[in-house]
């Protein structure tokens, strides 16, 4: 608490808490601090720090544009804020803030966020360009090929690149993340598992801390949130890796264990991909709570593509077929983008089956309905001639 500070000590105070990853603590006295001085460059640089190792990136946003404003001088607090932005989605906001960027020292700085920023909007062919402005001997240029090349589905060319810059740089989770799920592309799941494995092993052995495992051991942890620590490690992604692998290898029991593997966080911290895969593979023995998360899913801006196939063909599963109609009446466009063709075939053949099974019922219905009014009539019973006659209409 910021009123526990001793005088004079402030500042070592907010640096003891950043080492020791206190950042909620440090934005809280920090926040205090510029209550009195709101101009502060040191406060407001260490709060947008704090932000930003949080993830919180509008907040980070927030104090690097100030900064910004206070010290135009200093063009690194404007690429630290076209720099959050983008980590934010604002891409639009974060491209306009690069631009105001005129020192050619941060050239390459720029090139390079730029180029994220293109391929975060989906302009592939724009952020290539800027690639191609790199440095070729930079190993962030290979990585940035190698992920334009991924989503090509050039997957052997994209492993190639990230294994080349990994031998540069060293052994990197995010790396190693990025050479698993090219394997998993290609189907070649043992050199996929084997670097998921060496990306877990790291985690463990560098952050304890993270909880690794102790879900599935039925130890009660506390959430360890979405720090930036957590994302440097890929963790999540590794575990979601590994889960989708034994998932497809039908070993269900081992994919629900990757995903409780995984270092614990509240539902309401999950990324979307960990959602989408824990309401996926807990289907058979939670199918509400499944559906909930899918279509969770659906209603947000942004969310895994499999998400849209998975849920109508789990509809289609559990013989929700109305459902499963409403939400392609729903989402026509997004559809015919997501789906792949022989999976719109199979749904439009399932409603063809389905409307065909209703016809044949109801032809049946109307066949009885009309012998039941024939005997009526023959017999003379008014009254059972009116009651099948009512329900033939």
């Amino acid at each position: 608490m910021t009123h526990n500070i001793k005088e004079g000590q402030f500042t070592s105070t907010i640096y003891g808490m950043i080492k020791e990853h206190r950042y909620k603590e440090a934005v809280g006295a920090l926040n205090h601090q510029l209550t009195t001085h709101p101009d502060s460059r040191a406060a407001l640089s260490l709060l947008g720090y704090c932000f930003y190792q949080m993830q919180d990136f509008v907040s980070a946003s927030d104090s690097y544009e100030r900064l910004a404003q206070l010290c135009p001088e200093s063009p690194e607090y404007q690429l630290y804020f076209a720099q959050s932005l983008y980590q934010a989605g604002l891409f639009q906001q974060a491209i306009k803030v690069v631009a105001q960027i005129e020192n050619p020292a941060y050239r390459s700085q720029m090139l390079k966020l730029e180029a994220a920023i293109k391929f975060g909007e989906e302009d592939f062919a724009g952020s290539r360009a800027l690639v191609d402005q790199c440095p070729k001997d930079d190993p962030d240029t290979l990585i940035n090929i190698g992920c334009l090349l991924y989503k090509e589905g050039n997957y052997q060319e994209a492993c190639a690149k990230f294994t080349q810059a990994m031998k540069v740089v060293s052994f990197r989770p995010d790396l190693a993340y990025n050479i698993a799920i090219c394997h998993y592309q290609m189907r070649q799941y043992a050199q996929a598992l084997k670097f998921i494995a060496d990306v877990i092993e790291k985690g463990i052995r560098d952050h304890p801390e993270l909880g690794v495992g102790m879900t599935t051991e039925g130890i009660e942890v506390r959430s360890v949130g979405n720090s930036l620590t957590l994302h440097e490690t890929a963790l999540v992604e590794a575990f979601n890796l590994k889960a989708a692998i034994e998932f497809n290898l039908h070993n269900v029991a081992q994919a629900q264990d990757a995903l409780t593997d995984m270092p614990p966080r509240s539902e309401e911290e999950l990324d979307p991909v960990t959602l989408h895969n824990l309401g996926l593979m807990n289907m058979e023995a939670d199918a509400a709570g499944g559906f909930q998360r899918l279509q969770f899913l659906l209603q947000q801006e942004s969310f895994p593509p499999e998400t849209l196939g998975n849920l109508l063909l789990l509809y289609v599963k559990f013989d929700y077929h109305d459902l499963a109609a409403d939400v392609l009446a729903e989402s026509t466009e997004l559809a015919y983008k997501l789906l792949p063709s022989y999976l719109l075939d199979f749904l439009e053949a399932e409603a063809y089956r389905r409307l065909d099974e209703m016809a044949t019922r109801q032809t049946e219905t109307l066949r009885k309905l009309t012998k039941m009014v024939q005997q009526a009539r023959q017999k003379h019973d008014d009254e059972a001639v009116k009651r099948a006659v009512n329900e033939y209409d």
